[in-house]
């Protein structure tokens, strides 16, 4: 529509200012900011990466050196709190232009690796994950890793972002197993006492025998076996066994599902010399419930466990 402007006689009509349409589009005056923000410089964003991405790398490589049960179930969950933290700053930050789609990919993948560091630490605090090196390759076979690795790569590739910040190398499941009555720790089997032990579970065992504070023996059962100690000294031991699946030689435990528990009475292992004869103990112990049986057992703390 147009707008007309009034004159009176003798003075010149005054040009009509022009009138903004709905479909006019508006040109921003100089210095005036957009209603787009614009990206984030490149060195800005290397910047940001540098800072956020620092606790996930380091965090990974924590979780890699675990020890224990305890400090995985720990290290996982700061894992998991540092990759949700450097996906939360990044997804809120808008990249340089060029690289627009790596960086979401990478956010994406930032997030399902979050996810899986959650279900890992699930796993290891219902023991179905015992070892570092299990938990490393339950986060192989998911997506979150691989996809942090793959993104990141691409990012670095399009101008030196520094985003590969994820070193690990998951290892493939095993299942390891020691022969049946193989020793762990010989220790000393210089007396007379025997023990049997009877491992009819479902599981493969270790059982060590601990005499005060002193690990003397440990020694592997396969399960539906039997293994018989000779041999063993006088004393009083404690009986801890452990079961589970997949045994790390190295670590001295299962890597998956794990169990620690220990006989609640000690045995009493002694030799009784007379003049006519020489008599020791011999104690028989079954890891499975029997009928009539008179043994009991607890849990033991995995932190408490003689391994």
């Amino acid at each position: 529509m147009s707008a007309l402007a009034a004159c009176s006689p003798g003075e010149k009509p005054v040009p009509p200012s022009p009138s903004a349409s709905a479909d006019a589009a508006a040109t921003p005056a100089p210095g005036a900011s957009s209603s787009v923000p614009p990206g984030t410089s490149p060195e800005e964003y290397r910047s940001t990466l540098t800072t956020a991405l620092g606790p996930v790398g380091s965090s990974l490589d924590a979780v890699a050196g675990s020890r224990s049960l305890k400090s995985l179930g720990k290290r996982l969950e700061q894992a998991e709190s540092a990759v949700g933290d450097a996906a939360e700053r990044l997804g809120g930050l808008t990249p340089p232009p060029e690289i627009g789609a790596e960086h979401s990919d990478y956010v994406a993948a930032l997030r399902g690796l979050g996810n899986d560091l959650g279900d890992a630490r699930e796993s290891v605090d219902g023991r179905r994950l015992c070892t570092a090196s299990a938990v490393l390759a339950e986060l192989g076979k998911a997506d979150g890793l691989g996809a942090v690795k793959s993104a990141g790569g691409h990012l670095a590739a399009k101008g030196d972002y520094p985003a590969d910040v994820v070193k690990l190398k998951a290892p493939k499941a095993l299942d390891r197993r020691l022969a049946n009555g193989a020793f762990i720790r010989s220790g000393s089997r210089s007396g007379r006492g025997q023990l049997t032990v009877d491992n009819g579970g479902g599981q493969d065992a270790v059982l060590t025998l601990v005499r005060g504070t002193k690990k003397v023996t440990s020694f592997y059962v396969r399960k539906g076996r039997k293994a018989t100690v000779n041999g063993v000294p006088d004393g009083t031991y404690k009986i801890f066994f452990t079961g589970g699946a997949d045994w790390d030689d190295r670590a001295r435990a299962f890597t998956r599902d794990c169990s620690f528990k220990r006989f609640e009475d000690s045995l009493r292992f002694r030799t009784i010399r007379t003049a006519t004869l020489i008599r020791w103990s011999t104690w028989k112990l079954t890891l499975q419930p029997v009928v009539g049986g008179n043994a009991r057992t607890s849990e033991v703390d995995p932190d408490d466990f003689p391994g």
